[in-house]
């Protein structure tokens, strides 16, 4: 899903509910946005933590900017339960046994949609 200035990407584990965050720009790092993207982006993270918070019984938000392995910046947005997999271990790395399925993937695409519509 996209919007003008962002990429909303739904990461296929289906163990933890798991966004990427895209901002559409050339830099990789946080620091080196521009003031008022910097303010679009930690908009978009609260926006997004609170649309998982809402949608989805999560006992924890992690987010993180990590992009050791893929150089184009982007922020991950994770809702955790205590009783999932990982807990209380990072997510980052770890192999997983259950795949989002494409009716999850529309489904949850479509709801983000709404949700995002209606700020």
């Amino acid at each position: 899903m996209e919007s003008d200035r962002f990429s909303y990407l739904l990461h296929h584990n289906a163990e933890v509910v798991w966004f990427i965050l895209v901002p559409h720009t050339e830099v990789t790092e946080l620091y080196q946005l521009d003031s008022g993207l910097q303010l679009q982006v930690y908009q978009q993270i609260n926006i997004l933590s609170d649309y998982i918070h809402n949608h989805f019984s999560i006992d924890k938000i992690n987010v993180a900017s990590i992009g050791n392995v893929v150089p184009q910046l982007h922020i991950h947005v994770i809702g955790r339960r205590r009783d999932d997999v990982y807990w209380p271990d990072v997510v980052w790395g770890k192999k997983f046994k259950k795949k989002r399925d494409s009716t999850q993937i529309s489904l949850i695409s479509s709801q983000l949609s709404a949700y995002l519509a209606a700020r």
